[in-house]
């Protein structure tokens, strides 16, 4: 029997990732505060880990922090998200998410997302953008739900709480 023809290969698209194994200690990666702000465009305090961002795939994994108190606005954005709460406090959609609990995001409006004695989650964002769209007046309405557990907590929610009444009255 006569050996078959091999099509063609196709040229792969071009490489802008590295995709080899690796394993990462999370002390190695630094925590950043500017990026975020671009990255995720939410109200200022937050910090990001970025251990992997693939443009070709559209991913980006990262860990994320929120400060005590930080109250992150109901949203939208052009991907979709997968959380994991790896330390501290989520408080969204009736329901106190602790370590090891989950949450699933897509295009359609979630949030707001309370987090009264602080988080770190770890979140895969996968899709065109993982940047927030959010209206900043319901955001300096928002009217707590969760109370803060720890004495830092509290004092934070107040002081939270104190700045979005400060700006809100500050637009009018």
């Amino acid at each position: 029997m006569p050996a078959k023809k091999q099509a063609p290969r196709k040229k792969a698209a071009k490489q802008d990732f590295d995709h080899r194994f690796r394993a990462i200690y999370a002390k190695d990666v630094e925590w950043q505060e500017d990026v975020s702000n671009e990255l995720l465009t939410l109200p200022p305090g937050v910090k990001v880990k970025i251990f992997a961002h693939d443009p070709v795939m559209k991913r980006i994994d990262m860990k994320v922090k929120f400060p005590k108190g930080y109250v992150e606005p109901r949203h939208t954005h052009k991907s979709w998200h997968s959380i994991l709460v790896t330390r501290g406090r989520m408080c969204v959609a009736g329901k106190d998410l602790r370590p090891g609990d989950y949450v699933f995001g897509w295009d359609l409006p979630h949030g707001p997302y309370e987090y009264p004695d602080g988080c770190e989650v770890f979140v895969v964002f996968m899709g065109d953008g993982t940047q927030h769209v959010w209206e900043e007046e319901k955001h300096l309405k928002h009217k707590l739900k969760w109370e803060a557990e720890s004495a830092a907590g509290k004092k934070a929610v107040a002081r939270g709480d104190t700045a979005r009444k400060q700006a809100l009255s500050e637009k009018g």
